[in-house]
């Protein structure tokens, strides 16, 4: 090793505190929405009690979430869109009299669209970002996050929402909707107003087309600088949901007032619950609470008896009056954001939330070990027991925790974990906001570690400065060396790299002979500034499973553990096709591989760097499967889908849950067209033929005799078992296991 600089030197740089400016790279700020449903044509949850007031123009304030406590002032954040114009009071209805019954309008039925411009002038819209909805029905509603420059669609989100309104995932939509996303993005991207509404349908997935361009028209309408003066609300059945998701409003207005209101309740997974299942309490609660609700709105108060149900219901009220008006005044941009608390040595607590019209739709708690992955169930007993009861309480809040208490806030037993999640919240909140808080970065105490685990740094980070830098060495263990376990050499190493961070930032010089650890520092502090940053990265944190293409002796797996879009963990394996981890019965060159691609993915570190790694000579084949795996697992983990699909192209296997059939399934233009079936034994190999039962023969030439090779597949959405006897039917049941366990692999 080169001879190290001398202690005196390093003594000398390390007495004097110094503090820089950030400088660091610009990120990208990519935020989700919100959505999910089935375009499937069911019947909506029949009419429940009607409220027997009608509401008159009597003005009253909209509530609005409260503003996220902003940081002293700094250097400009990076640039968010710019807010709408904030209207007065919103007028909210009075009880007056009892309104007509509402027929639920038919499964294709579309309001009348919102007035529209003849022409488009640049200076009609204000530029931004704008979540708009279409009309609710029994399986949610569409939506769409359009984000308007000089008067065009410069970018778009296509949402289905579930009752809950909250994304669902592509596949769990009826098969006809799946490649209208793709088709009806193209067609409305760089679209006027008047050109998004002369949009032609996808054919199949008409309601749902019409759902979105209604939806885009509404963004528009949002967008405008100034509003429409004889209308306040859209027209139509707009759905709202509270936080907890208790309880869906459908209330129905017109351009002026709202003219009906109806309530469901709805299950743990967020759909409605069937009315003729309705307990008598739910009952009694939907025939006490709907008229109050149609009387006083957001304004109403709990009904004695009903407070609880009473309290979510209008929180529900509340949430579908905001998607209601077209001068929505929320001050945040709906969508996925994720923050972090306060850092110390032993970890740090991560928040992932969603937000709707400020207020709180979903949210996960994590504890980071001082790697900052997450520990899950081996962190502390009392943090993990603390995590759900902290997720009710933020959710039942409908945001962050102001004021945040420990002794009513806290979770007994983990306040410090309760703060910082709370903190984290907060800061992920501040993330959303339509007019940016001053200052690119938050101030506190943020993490960072190089993505193969040699540095820890924590940064104290002031008013967009680095006033101080704590750096720590990982042993071979994976664990942190306490300062008084340090070597002479290494605390000369830990002296020299804190005062070059302090002074240099990320453009460190390397210590001389200490070329890696250097590279680990600055890798650190960049990772540390990312999560001090108040701008959403592209990619999602966490543990991504994806596969790269199979053949009829199994596939290739990897587990991607991402954070700040840079791999920091990655586990390559080669299974058979029982889907179990094929280990030293691999080939031997894919036995020899695998660990050279585990160290050069980790060293490539990001998605494009994986693609451009080597394959091994040897095992090309698995080395490519890997590397799609791998982005594949990107995929997953995008915070905006830039390809939203039910399906990866490619070939994908799974295996019934006793390991006896394996389905392979090959997806094309994003969608499942052909199925082969397997039959395995005891040691996972495939059967010969001649040692099919006829059982089985029959159930294989039924699912590979309907595939078409093109369209999809007859078992590829929703299989069910099938057969003409028992022995058929037991078969098929094992043979669809498999096939959606292929289908989960192959899923984005």
């Amino acid at each position: 090793m080169k001879k190290l600089i001398s202690l005196t030197v390093s003594a000398a740089l390390l007495l004097a505190p110094i503090a820089y400016t950030i400088n660091a790279p610009a990120l990208n700020l990519k935020v989700d929405a919100v959505s999910a449903a089935s375009e499937e044509a069911t019947a909506k949850p029949e009419a429940t009690p009607k409220a027997t007031a009608k509401p008159a123009a009597t003005p009253k304030a909209t509530e609005k979430p409260a503003a996220t406590k902003k940081p002293a002032a700094t250097p400009k954040a990076t640039a968010k869109p710019a807010a709408t114009a904030k209207p007065a009071a919103t007028a909210k209805p009075a009880a007056t009299a009892k309104p007509a019954t509402t027929a639920k309008p038919a499964a294709t039925a579309k309001p009348a669209a919102t007035a529209k411009p003849v022409t488009v002038q640049q200076d009609v819209y204000q530029d931004g970002v704008y979540v708009a909805y279409g009309d609710a029905y029994s399986k949610g509603t569409e939506g769409a996050k359009v984000t308007i420059k000089d008067g065009k669609i410069a970018s778009i989100d296509l949402l289905r929402t579930s009752p809950k309104l909250i994304d669902r995932n592509v596949r769990e939509n009826y098969s006809g909707l799946w490649a209208a996303y793709g088709l009806m993005k193209d067609r409305l991207l760089g679209k006027t107003r008047v050109g998004a509404a002369a949009v032609d349908a996808v054919s199949g997935a008409t309601r749902s087309s019409n759902g979105w361009k209604l939806s885009v028209d509404r963004a528009f309408e949002r967008a405008l600088k100034v509003k429409p003066a004889d209308a306040t609300y859209f027209e139509g059945d707009i759905m709202g949901i509270d936080p907890q998701g208790k309880y869906a409003v459908f209330a129905t207005y017109d351009a002026a007032k709202l003219t009906a209101v109806k309530l469901y309740p709805l299950t743990t997974s967020g759909d409605f619950v069937d009315e003729k299942t309705y307990t008598a309490e739910q009952t009694a609660a939907i025939a006490a609470i709907t008229p109050v609700l149609l009387a006083n709105g957001s304004s109403a108060q709990p009904v004695a008896g009903f407070e609880a149900e009473s309290k979510a219901a209008i929180q529900a009220f509340w949430d579908a009056e905001q998607n209601a008006l077209i001068n929505n005044t929320s001050a945040y941009v709906d969508g996925f954001y994720s923050s972090y608390g306060t850092a110390r040595s032993v970890g740090v607590e991560r928040a992932d939330i969603v937000i709707r019209n400020g207020k709180l739709v979903d949210v996960k708690l994590y504890r980071l070990g001082s790697n900052l992955v997450d520990r899950g169930a081996t962190a502390y007993a009392e943090v993990v027991k603390a995590n759900a009861p902290m997720t009710a309480k933020l959710l039942a809040n409908g945001s962050y925790l102001a004021n945040y208490d420990e002794k009513v806030d806290g979770i007994s037993g983990a306040t410090e974990s309760s703060h910082g999640w709370n903190q984290a919240v907060e800061r992920a909140y501040e993330k959303a906001l339509k007019v940016p808080a001053e200052g690119q970065y938050f101030e506190g105490k943020f993490a960072g570690v190089d993505n193969q685990n040699k540095v820890l740094l924590l940064v104290d980070i002031a008013p967009d400065k680095v006033s101080g830098i704590k750096v720590s060495l990982f042993a071979a263990d994976g664990k942190i060396i306490a300062d008084d376990k340090l070597t002479p050499e290494q605390k000369t190493v830990v002296g020299l790299l804190t005062a070059g961070l302090l002074e240099q930032g990320v453009d460190l010089t390397d210590v001389p002979g200490q070329e890696v650890l250097s590279k680990a520092a600055k890798a650190a502090l960049t990772d540390a500034l990312t999560n001090g940053s108040k701008v959403q990265g592209t990619y999602k944190d966490g543990t991504f499973t994806a596969f790269g293409d199979a053949y009829d002796k199994g596939t290739n797996k990897a587990d991607v553990t991402l954070r700040n879009g840079k791999i920091v963990n990655v586990a390559l394996s080669r299974v058979g096709m029982n889907m179990v981890d094929l280990g030293k019965a691999a080939y031997a060159e894919v036995q020899k591989a695998i660990p050279q691609l585990t160290t050069s993915f980790l060293a490539a570190g990001t998605r494009e760097g994986v693609q451009s790694v080597d394959a091994i000579s040897g095992a090309t084949s698995s080395s490519n499967a890997l590397k799609a795996a791998v982005d594949r697992a990107y995929g997953k983990a995008e915070v905006v889908e830039t390809d939203k699909a039910a399906y990866f192209d490619g070939i994908f296997i799974g295996a019934s849950a006793d390991k006896s059939v394996n389905v392979m399934v090959t997806v094309k233009n994003n969608i499942p067209v052909l199925m082969l079936v397997y039959y395995l034994d005891g040691a996972g190999k495939v059967k010969t033929p001649y040692l099919l039962t006829p059982a089985e023969l029959a159930v294989k030439t039924e699912i590979e005799s309907t595939s078409s090779n093109n369209g999809l597949h007859k078992y590829g959405y929703r299989p069910a078992a099938f057969g003409a006897n028992d022995a058929e039917k037991d078969v098929s049941a094992k043979a669809v296991e498999a096939i959606k366990a292929a289908l989960e692999a192959a899923g984005k």
